[in-house]
């Protein structure tokens, strides 16, 4: 995605690294749910982590096209990006699924997963059309 981009300002640099932030929380988490045998409160900071990391994914997404405009490649690559509010919306019920049944929210993380392990070809389709691109 930064690599369609055609510059870079402040506003992308915090948000990539408020991105990056939450992806380095994910060992840890990941870590301590293993530790307590995926009971109810790690599995749903599990889903915490991973919901705040794909609002921060928003973020970066948002910031790219409010500094590159709505004509973009990344505007128009992202659309109305349907996976990321899927993707943040699952989270979120699987949060919620952590404390009535944990294998719940895993089954609904990997349905995430499962979503986003269908190569996207959004980016690649937009800078394929961009005639500097090309």
């Amino acid at each position: 995605m930064l690599h369609a981009i055609r510059h870079v300002t402040g506003g992308i640099l915090w948000a990539n690294l408020h991105l990056l932030f939450w992806l380095s929380l994910v060992p840890f988490v990941t870590g301590w749910m293993g530790e307590n045998h995926f009971s109810a409160l790690p599995t749903a900071l599990y889903g915490v982590v991973l919901l705040v990391a794909a609002i921060a994914f928003w973020i970066l997404q948002h910031r790219i096209v409010a500094s590159q405009g709505t004509d973009s490649i990344v505007a128009k690559a992202v659309g109305r990006d349907f996976k990321g509010k899927l993707s943040q919306v699952t989270y979120l019920i699987g949060i919620g699924c952590a404390f009535l049944a944990p294998w719940i929210s895993w089954t609904l993380y990997v349905v995430v997963v499962l979503i986003w392990l269908v190569p996207d070809q959004r980016i690649e389709r937009a800078l394929a059309e961009d005639p500097v691109h090309r």
